[in-house]
């Protein structure tokens, strides 16, 4: 029974382990990204010596199995909390909305606003370039003060200066 534990155990770290640093080496972070795929092979070889070592049971097994989606699970819940990298977000709305875009900025949210041709009436754009960690922050500050705004989010592969990087400066 220890020995069962044991493997869900490692796959339970194997795998978040393993989607992290699949994340890193995506977003260029390559010098940790190698640091956990040496933890990750370290996991991964002794997982199979113990599922394929001695008595080879079905039951073993599925458990490595059932771990390793339970670990994708918990990889995907730790990157999410960790947030890595920026997101871009713009923001839809048919009416110049000051006190959104005030709010925004007080906030610490880089603001750029472009007026455009709409199929009935001009239309506003915002785009705003943060950090994934305050993805929700952002977007729950959209929606209260413009609830039928069109929003889109997606993460930018590179970008450099503006307001955010002399912020972290």
């Amino acid at each position: 029974m220890k020995e069962i534990l044991l493997i869900l155990l490692l796959q339970l770290i194997y795998v978040p382990i393993y989607t992290l640093r699949t994340i890193f080496l995506v977003k260029n972070i390559t010098v940790l990204a190698s640091i956990l795929g040496i933890a990750e092979m370290l996991i991964y070889v002794f997982g199979l010596s113990l599922v394929f070592g001695g008595d080879q049971s079905f039951v073993s097994m599925v458990v490595y199995a059932v771990g390793f989606g339970l670990g994708i699970i918990l990889g995907t819940k730790l990157e999410q909390k960790i947030a890595i990298g920026y997101i871009n977000v713009t923001v839809n709305t048919q009416e110049k909305n000051c006190n959104l875009i005030d709010t925004l900025r007080q906030n610490g949210f880089g603001v750029t606003l472009y007026t455009g041709e709409g199929r009935d009436s001009e239309r506003y754009r915002m785009e705003i370039l943060t950090k994934r960690n305050r993805e929700n922050e952002l977007i729950a500050t959209v929606e209260r003060f413009e609830p039928s705004a069109f929003i889109i989010s997606y993460e930018p592969r590179r970008f450099k200066g503006g307001f955010l990087l002399d912020r972290l400066r």
